[in-house]
């Protein structure tokens, strides 16, 4: 008896470790607009909690929106995850809509606490006006994205069971709705105003995970919170447009100072490190490629302006092109990730004033007076050291050269150079006003 009492106590104190973590719930915290760092957070949120055999996931939410590529990257997330994923939205005036109401339909579970909102899930343009699909102004490609929408909101629905005729009508006419009214139209699962009430609410709910039937138990389950760490921090710097608009910029402008004056080091580090930062937030970001051809375009025309002289045409165009080209940078149809006209406004002022600038110092460099090599020469005085028939040696600007000269001359005379044929200079003698000048 003793024997199996040490045995069994054993056995618990080995796999203790393996009970206590399977009694904790990992809350993630999500707010403000959905982008490429919110779901790298999300999907390797989910996983750390299955690594640590937590009982759930409790995905807290509060966000008007965001990309609809990242968004589907998070339900993919949820939807393959080995453990129940539940979305909270949570606390009172949070919201969850566009493609938070997305990833609503798409959790095991989904709870709002009372003063909360759903809805308008209808998909934007570039300008933030919402285009209803069927009505005058609606394109065939805004009813393509719409359809697209619609259809994958009624997947989500029939996977788990919620409301299909209202989601299609959150996307196709961005119909929103209180937390009272979601629960009464089958939208969500329960109200909870806070932790202790949802871990109530939710217990004893049967989801289905992976085509299995599992069933909440929160009794004992302790909330671990995984707060966004610096990676999310950094990636949703990077991945903000005006931000990586900007890095952009650094670089090209960066890494031309460098070719165009090799040495100089500074510009070349940080328009190498912008390059590179910027190279990767347009791999987690939708880029309309025909819009960063048009900026690099205009910014080679501006540069281009320097060196061939077209009155400014080409420098105007490569403005234009600019403009235009950062209006399309970025393929992305939701409001809070455009570039701003604000931003857009003040870098191309900066880069017609640079390329003003460059045009001035360019052109004030042409109309210099040569001061090197042999057409450095013309107009220099010098002095006559010997004179012998038709041979006449001078000394100009440190040198002895050669001349010939259609006036008489004597040794010691002030002569200016006035052409070089050869190596011999076509001289004559300054005159009495150049003298007075000279000697003052």
């Amino acid at each position: 008896m003793l024997k199996r009492i040490c045995l069994i106590s054993l056995l618990l104190f080995l796999f203790s470790p393996l009970i206590c973590s399977a009694e904790k719930a990992i809350v993630l915290n999500v707010s403000g607009a959905i982008g490429p760092a919110t779901q790298d957070y999300i999907e390797r949120g989910i996983a750390f909690a299955a690594e640590e055999h937590a009982s759930m996931v409790i995905l807290q939410l509060d966000t008007p929106g965001g990309l609809d590529s990242s968004m589907r990257g998070i339900n993919e997330a949820i939807i393959t995850s080995s453990i129940p994923v539940i979305t909270y939205v949570y606390p009172s005036g949070s919201r969850a809509a566009s493609a938070g109401l997305y990833i609503l339909y798409a959790s095991h579970l989904a709870v709002m606490a009372s003063g909360t909102n759903a809805g308008a899930a209808t998909p934007i343009n570039l300008l933030g006006t919402e285009k209803i699909a069927g009505a005058n102004t609606s394109s065939v490609e805004d009813n393509k994205v719409i359809n697209d929408a619609a259809a994958y909101m009624r997947s989500l629905a029939q996977l788990r069971g919620r409301n299909i005729d209202w989601g299609e009508l959150a996307v196709r006419h961005a119909a929103s709705l209180s937390a009272t009214e979601a629960k009464k139209l089958n939208v969500i699962n329960e109200i909870a105003d806070d932790y202790p009430e949802l871990l109530q609410k939710i217990n004893g709910h049967k989801v289905n995970v992976h085509g299995v039937s599992k069933q909440i138990q929160t009794k004992n389950v302790a909330l671990e919170n995984l707060p966004p760490d610096w990676r999310y921090q950094f990636l949703s710097f990077i991945t903000n447009p005006n931000i990586a608009y900007l890095l952009m910029l650094i670089a090209i402008y960066g890494l031309f100072f460098e070719f165009s004056n090799p040495g100089l080091i500074v510009p070349g580090v940080i328009g190498t490190i912008s390059l590179l930062l910027v190279l990767y937030a347009f791999q987690l970001m939708p880029i309309n490629y025909a819009g960063l051809a048009l900026v690099l375009l205009g910014i080679i025309c501006m540069l281009f302006e320097v060196y061939v002289s077209s009155f400014g045409i080409i420098g105007i165009g490569g403005v234009i092109a600019f403009i235009i080209g950062s209006v399309m940078l970025f393929d992305i149809h939701d409001a809070n990730y455009h570039l701003t006209w604000s931003l857009i406004l003040i870098m191309s002022t900066l880069s017609i004033i640079f390329f003003l600038v460059i045009i001035t110092l360019a052109l004030r460099s042409h109309r210099k007076k040569i001061v090197s090599g042999r057409e450095g020469l013309l107009g220099c005085e010098g002095m006559v050291l010997s004179v012998m028939n038709d041979q006449i040696v001078v000394r100009v600007m440190g040198e002895i050269w050669d001349a010939n000269s259609s006036q008489h001359l004597n040794p010691g005379d002030k002569i200016k150079v006035i052409k070089i044929e050869g190596l011999v200079l076509k001289i004559e003698p300054l005159t009495q006003h150049e003298h007075k000048q000279l000697g003052d």
